[in-house]
């Protein structure tokens, strides 16, 4: 039976469970630089064989001689596009590092107590709140990260959905990145901790 090996897109780089334990190691391309408003592994597809050789060798390395038959499930930052998801599944799968890859975004990781809830979080782009119910994206709305208004957002989570309007369902603030403080009022924070507990033993079926 292939194993889930858990995963996380972060800002800079890529997260990945150890084999043997419930921590995270991190994996970051040798040559790969900060680009503002861009995500990194964009700079990925300029030297892709490259980038895949070191990521298959990594996972080799921590994995064993069985790597190539499991199965990553990656959480992604809550903006990342349908190009941007296309381009990571591709990746991941054509580097022979895996079997398959499943996705989801990291709001919808952050609880697994709840069918119904709101997540808000930001990225090296963007502030976004989403309406998940049962696993689904059902509603989203982008702000820029470098332009908004705190109070604004407040009030456009309590009608992000028609679902959800005089309801009163959760809302969840993710500081997986520590930089959510101007939120914590909102909702119930998630701390870099209790993410990643989370996603040490999530379950691919439901991806």
């Amino acid at each position: 039976m292939p194993k889930t090996i858990p995963m996380i897109i972060t800002n800079d780089n890529i997260l990945i469970k150890k084999k043997e334990s419930e921590e995270f190691v991190s994996f970051e391309m040798p040559g790969i630089e900060a680009a503002c408003n861009i995500p990194f592994y964009h700079q990925f597809a300029q030297k892709i064989s490259e980038c895949q050789y070191y990521f298959k060798q990594f996972i080799k390395k921590e994995y064993g001689k069985k790597y190539s038959k499991n199965v990553f499930a990656i959480i992604t930052p809550d903006d990342t596009s349908p190009l941007e998801s296309i381009f990571i599944n591709e990746f991941f799968l054509n580097s022979g590092a895996c079997k398959a890859v499943a996705q989801m975004t990291m709001g919808q990781a952050i609880s697994k107590n709840y069918s119904r809830y709101i997540s808000i979080s930001k990225s090296s782009r963007n502030i976004i709140l989403q309406y998940i119910n049962n696993n689904e994206v059902r509603a989203k709305k982008y702000y820029d990260c470098k332009k908004y208004d705190t109070k604004m957002i407040f009030e456009d989570a309590k009608r992000l959905h028609i679902d959800i309007e005089y309801a009163g369902v959760p809302i969840f603030v993710n500081n997986f990145n520590l930089n959510m403080d101007e939120f914590f009022e909102m909702g119930q924070v998630v701390t870099p901790k209790d993410f990643l507990d989370k996603i040490a033993v999530i379950d691919v079926e439901k991806l």
